[in-house]
């Protein structure tokens, strides 16, 4: 019976991998990807009891380039396995439920950080972090927002909450509500990884929304792929008519800084 039960999970992990809406015959082959699975998360647990994690700050600049902001992104630096990249364990913490545990370690110590930055003389910035489907939909996240903003004394609207466009599009009716409550409390939502979801424009409408990040992937060509390059211009004039703020993630060079600047894009992220 354990056999078969540990079987039947092997399969079930493909089938989700595979996205979902289909069924998987278990083969042997499966059984390695199993037992790496189960390690992972057993490392997981103790990554949170261990404090494995941490934060690196990516900026967030101005055309005239002032730092207005910064993201949080979360590392995990395992003892045994080195740096694991986030693609690697995320997706996982999010199917075990880990995720709310991690998601709210990251919220609190992002939010204490930038209080402590402030106390030390930085300027008014805001901070952005990521939430994860599961957070919103399985856990109470008003509530855990609200919460680490008393115990850590961070105004409301230094806080930016960024979640992907592709699980808004999903989940929309709930996501609303949702999103509507944070933004309740004052805090900015952002609508992450832009471009690469389904977004009706009657759908985005309704958003409460004050930010769209561009993706990565129509940065990345910027000036030598023409399709990229009319994606971008679309989707800022797009946050221009519907009044939100736009953020263009993966800038690198000069010349992807100048040509988003110049069709209007608000802010700039990354190695730049």
């Amino acid at each position: 019976a354990t056999t078969l039960v540990k079987h039947a999970d092997a399969a079930m992990y493909q089938a989700k991998a595979a996205g979902r809406n289909n069924y998987q015959f278990f083969a042997e082959s499966m059984s390695s990807g199993y037992t790496e699975r189960v390690a992972m998360e057993a490392h997981m647990h103790r990554a949170i009891q261990n404090d494995e994690f941490v934060l690196h700050y990516q900026p967030q600049f101005s055309a005239a380039g002032r730092i207005t902001g910064v993201e949080a992104l979360i590392r995990w630096e395992d003892p045994v396995m080195g740096q694991v990249p986030p693609a690697r364990f995320i997706p996982l913490a999010e199917e075990t439920g880990l995720i709310t545990v991690i998601g709210e370690w990251v919220l609190h110590t992002a939010c204490r950080q930038l209080v402590d930055w402030r106390k030390r003389g930085a300027p008014p910035i805001r901070m952005s972090v990521n939430v994860a489907g599961p957070q919103i939909m399985r856990g109470n996240i008003v509530r855990t927002v609200s919460e680490v903003l008393e115990e850590t004394g961070l105004e409301a609207g230094a806080l930016e909450l960024e979640v992907t466009e592709t699980f808004v599009m999903d989940q929309i009716e709930q996501v609303v509500d949702k999103l509507s409550q944070l933004r309740a409390l004052g805090v900015r939502i952002a609508i992450d990884d832009f471009g690469t979801g389904h977004s009706s424009l009657a759908t985005l409408k309704r958003l409460p929304a004050d930010t769209l990040k561009i993706d990565r992937a129509f940065v990345r060509d910027i000036p030598d792929d023409e399709n990229d390059m009319a994606i971008a211009r679309a989707i800022l004039a797009m946050g221009r008519q519907l009044g939100i703020s736009t953020v263009a993630e993966g800038v690198e060079t000069d010349a992807q800084r100048d040509f988003l600047r110049d069709e209007g894009c608000d802010l700039f992220q990354g190695f730049f």
